[in-house]
This record gives C-alpha cells, sequence and structure tokens, in this order.
C-alpha cells in the first residue's frame, strides 16, 4: 500500500503550475449538491462482487480455491457515475439503454433504490445487458469474467435515446457523457448534443473512449486517462513536456473549455486556454483498488461546475473523490461526508486553504 498525499506539484512551461483553492469554498460547492440535478448519458452495466478466502491450490490445475464467503450487485459503467452523484447528495438520472432480461432488471432497480431517476433507460430486448463478475479475496482482486454481446444499438432506439436526453438537458444543471466504448454513446448523439451546446451552453463533462475520440466537440470539460490522452493526441506522454504538448493539441482536437487528464498515481492535469496548465498531486492515501475511480471523479467534477465552481476547484474535489474511491475494494459512491472529510486533510496537507 502506498502513502501518497495531496501535494503541490512544480508546474513548466507558461501558465502552469498548481493553484491552491480554498477549503471553505469547496466545503460550500459541497454543500451546494443536494440543489443540482445531474444528467448521465452512457453504458450502464451490473456489477457483481464474489467474495471469498483463499485457503488451498486446486488439485484441478495451478489455480486459487476461493471459498465463497457474500455476493453483492452494483450499478456499474455509467450506473457508477449515477450512484457516486446520488452519494455526493445530487439529484440524478440515468439514460441509456438495457437489456430486457434479469440483470438490466436488477441495474434498474438498483438505481431507482438509490433515488435516482431511471425514465431515460431503455430496454431493449436486442442487446443483452453487460454484466461484469470480480471474484475477490483478502483484499485483492483474482479475476474478472466478463459478459457482453459486442452490441449494436437498434436505430430506432439509437434515436429515441438521443430524442430523449436531447429533451432532458434543459432540465439539468449539468450533462455527464460516461463512454465506456460499448455502443450506447453514438455520432448522432455526440453531434446532437454538440449542436444543442453551441446553441445553448450547458455544462457538459464527457469521459472519453477510443471509438469516439474524432467525435468529441464542444464538451466544457473531457477527461481522459494518460493512456487516453497519449492515444488520442498521438503524442507518446513520457515526460512533464510531452504531457504539455498533448494536452494543448487534445484541447484543439476536441475544441473544449478545458481537458483534465488523470495520471494514476501522480494525480491530474488540468488544460485550459490560452496555454494555461495546472497539476494536481495525487489525494490517494492507502490504495486498494482503483476500479471505477474514474467515474467517481467525473461526478464530483460535474457536480463542482454545476454548482459554479471553478475549473481548478472542480479538478481538485474531483482528485480528493477519486483518492477517496480507491481506499476501497471494487466500485464504491463516495458520499459528501467522505468528500468533507477530505478536504479537511487536504487543507492539512497544504493543498487547500483553510
Amino acid at each position: 500500500m502506498s502513502d501518497r498525499r495531496l501535494r503541490p506539484a512544480s508546474g513548466g512551461g507558461e501558465g502552469s503550475g498548481v493553484q491552491q483553492v480554498s477549503g471553505r469554498r469547496l466545503s460550500r460547492l459541497v454543500g451546494s449538491f443536494p440543489k443540482l440535478r445531474v444528467l448521465v448519458v452512457g453504458d450502464f452495466m451490473l456489477d457483481q462482487f464474489v467474495f471469498g478466502q483463499v485457503r488451498r491450490i486446486s488439485p484441478e490445475a495451478p489455480v486459487p480455491v476461493v471459498r465463497m464467503t457474500g455476493e453483492e450487485f452494483r450499478a456499474g459503467g455509467a450506473g457508477n457515475v449515477v450512484s457516486n452523484v446520488r452519494a455526493m447528495g445530487g439529484r440524478v438520472a440515468a439514460a441509456g439503454v438495457v437489456g430486457r432480461d434479469a440483470s438490466g432488471r436488477q441495474l434498474v432497480a438498483a438505481l431507482g433504490a438509490i433515488g435516482a431517476d431511471v425514465g431515460g433507460l431503455i430496454a431493449s430486448p436486442h442487446v443483452a445487458t453487460i454484466r461484469k463478475t470480480r471474484i475477490i479475496a483478502h483484499q485483492q482482486q483474482l479475476v474478472r469474467v466478463d459478459r457482453e454481446d459486442g452490441r449494436q444499438l437498434d436505430e430506432r432506439v439509437a434515436t429515441r435515446l438521443v430524442r430523449d436526453v436531447l429533451g432532458r438537458v434543459d432540465r439539468h444543471a449539468a450533462v455527464v457523457v460516461s463512454d465506456y466504448g460499448k455502443g450506447t454513446i453514438t455520432a448522432p448523439l455526440l453531434a446532437a448534443l454538440a449542436a444543442r451546446q453551441s446553441a445553448r451552453p450547458f455544462v457538459w463533462i464527457v469521459d472519453p473512449k477510443r471509438a469516439n475520440f474524432e467525435r468529441y466537440r464542444g464538451a466544457t470539460v473531457i477527461k481522459p486517462n494518460l493512456e487516453e490522452a497519449s492515444a488520442a493526441s498521438g503524442i507518446e506522454i513520457t515526460d512533464r513536456r510531452s504531457l504539455g504538448e498533448a494536452g494543448q493539441r487534445l484541447l484543439e482536437l476536441w475544441q473544449s473549455q478545458a481537458v483534465l487528464i488523470s495520471r494514476g498515481e501522480d494525480g491530474m492535469s488540468l488544460f485550459k486556454q490560452p496555454g494555461v496548465v495546472r497539476h494536481f498531486g495525487t489525494a490517494a492515501r492507502d490504495v486498494y483498488d482503483v476500479t471505477g475511480a474514474g467515474d467517481t471523479a467525473i461526478a464530483a467534477c460535474a457536480l463542482a461546475l454545476a454548482a459554479g465552481g471553478s475549473f481548478e476547484e472542480a479538478a481538485v474535489l474531483a482528485n480528493l473523490a477519486a483518492g477517496v474511491a480507491v481506499a476501497h475494494v471494487g466500485t464504491v459512491a463516495v458520499t459528501d461526508a467522505q468528500l468533507r472529510q477530505a478536504i479537511r486533510a487536504a487543507e492539512g496537507d497544504g493543498i487547500c486553504a483553510a
């Protein structure tokens, strides 16, 4: 386990460095989350966690025998973003496509149980609900089994989803596109959101995937990880200089107001026009599992921007929320209380003014 603290990181180049933000201001932003409505559009999945203990190796093959001690089902993919928005105090609606099957019903029920608006989830008989099963023993993930059909949305369902999403945009303070590359986020949907953004600007955050790198345009913030940023920009990111070049190229490619690159244990880097870069060190103290940390970060980022926070404030809250998430096993929904506690810890570390 690592003991990494959120500390200022030095910057390089024009307009670069770390901007300290106010912990009191961050707490006020979190306090306004219950007033906000967020629309999450994306690939919804069902996460199954099988917990157990390993006491011996199988005589049939050199693999551990897991004695099952528990099982949990959680909303995964875009559903984890929904869960995090709700846990942080925001009101949230889900829009996407699930299968007309047992897993789909279980997923919709799980989201409804936490108070999410599930009216935008379309149940289609032509797709199977994606389900991921993780086997975990002694705080370690041993194996993951994915059940998915490489689906392509029926044209009528895809058209209905675009119509439904556009009909909901104006009723929400922010829209999150959680793209897992599973087929829900189509070119017509992204084009429709870009056109709406151009006509009537709204807070729009994107978690991108490779299949749509060339189709994202005009979002408020796009949040790739380091590997995605390198692939989308065509620049191999090996140091601070190449990171800066990649960030600026992505701003031009995606025509977004900002690009927030998550860099794993090295924190996050915020790029915004004109030529402004801010680097934020990691907020994680204990790292058990990075599963779903990106979903947590984008939920916090969306709520912060919807509450009127700056890009820097949104980046710090996203970083703090991700730091809480990786200290738990599996996908978790970080609460507003945990976020406030992380803010207090960041004040002690010196990244936030009291």
